[in-house]
């Protein structure tokens, strides 16, 4: 009986341990858990004196780089999914693999924006001081191979340590959106979107932002580009909803002030109904995606459908590893653009080589 008892109280010891464990680590995430606030002004380095002129051809690529994680091997711990036959599926990996794997994605992004040669580059998902990623600063990577391009970065991700999966915990982040140009621009402002507040969510989630810039024109118009990421983890699609709502209010008044609009980014949705089951894969549809319609846009907007949209998909599951017809597929990156902007968009097939997505080419005038 006393052995029983012994082992009863060594029990009860160790839940007790565990139970100050887990409390004293929520009450850590919670003190270092914080959203930035609205309306932030952003800093723009190496600002380019070229102002932009009406009716010139000008280039645009918005690229979610997937913190230079996402090789072929690569999926992630957050993400599940379930085969058509009803296997369910879930991402095991935190991390990347190795601080040289993360080089050798940012190397591969750098020389396909470099064969590209755009004007104007948006990024998302990148890193400049994780856990997750090495911490390779892929912000000062990228701008020391453009050097003839300003940029501004916001921040939209910014946790503390994430003990979780225990076995390869993703630790803590910095990390957010990259925007460059060849032209000047006349300002910068990180603006907030609305986010889950749910208890475990918001320490997982990203602190959802998009980046509005102010480019002027020859002649006193102004271009605006925008560099958004929208929600993933958003079953029902209800954060995106809301999202879409603060981003339409924006790009409307900036409009109706007699400006031109470009929107480009991740948008974590299905850019069409059409492209929901479009590709071929042997998934269910996953609960991140939503359909981000054109009657959801203001009146004077487009949704510019890439012309090789139906060949060439934008972003790719990560409840597993990258096998073709097996992962699901859609387009969920590309640009809405204001009626006064005559443009062609592509999607670029990189399949996958650097990250879950491919990135998305505008050509666009100013008309």
């Amino acid at each position: 009986m006393k052995i029983l008892k012994r082992i009863g109280i060594g029990l009860l010891s160790l839940i007790g341990i565990l139970l100050v464990v887990i409390i004293g680590y929520v009450g850590y995430m919670q003190m270092h858990y914080y959203r930035i606030p609205d309306n932030r002004k952003l800093s723009i380095k190496n600002n380019q004196s070229k102002q932009l002129s009406l009716h010139h051809l000008y280039s645009i690529i918005t690229y979610n780089v997937g913190f230079g994680a996402y090789n072929h091997n690569f999926d992630f711990f957050m993400d599940k999914g379930e085969l058509k036959n009803g296997t369910k599926t879930q991402g095991t990996r935190g991390t990347a693999f190795s601080k040289q794997s993360v080089l050798a994605s940012t190397d591969g992004v750098i020389k396909t924006m470099k064969k590209q040669n755009p004007d104007f580059m948006l990024f998302q998902e990148i890193d400049t001081h994780s856990t997750r990623s090495h911490y390779v600063n892929q912000v000062n990577l990228v701008e020391h191979a453009f050097k003839n391009y300003d940029h501004v970065f916001a921040n939209n991700f910014h946790s503390a340590y994430l003990a979780w999966p225990l076995y390869d915990p993703h630790g803590s982040v910095q990390s957010g959106l990259l925007s460059m140009s060849k032209y000047h621009m006349q300002s910068a402002v990180r603006r907030k979107y609305p986010v889950s507040s749910a208890f475990i969510s918001k320490f997982t989630d990203l602190d959802r932002c998009f980046t509005v810039m102010h480019y002027p024109i020859k002649g006193g118009k102004e271009l605006i580009v925008i560099n958004s990421h929208m929600s993933a983890y958003d079953k029902g699609g209800k954060m995106r909803k809301a999202q879409m709502k603060i981003l339409s209010k924006v790009i409307e008044a900036e409009y109706k002030a007699g400006n031109y609009v470009i929107v480009g980014g991740d948008f974590n949705h299905a850019l069409g109904r059409d492209m929901l089951t479009h590709f071929d894969h042997q998934e269910k549809i996953p609960s991140w995606v939503s359909v981000l319609d054109q009657k959801m846009l203001p009146k004077d907007f487009i949704m510019v459908k890439a012309t090789n949209r139906e060949r060439v998909a934008t972003v790719r599951s990560t409840d597993m590893k990258y096998r073709p017809k097996v992962n699901y597929q859609t387009v969920g990156d590309g640009f809405i653009i204001s009626k006064n902007i005559k443009a062609k968009a592509t999607d670029i097939n990189t399949d996958y080589r650097y990250a879950d997505h491919n990135p998305v080419r505008l050509g666009f005038s100013l008309t």
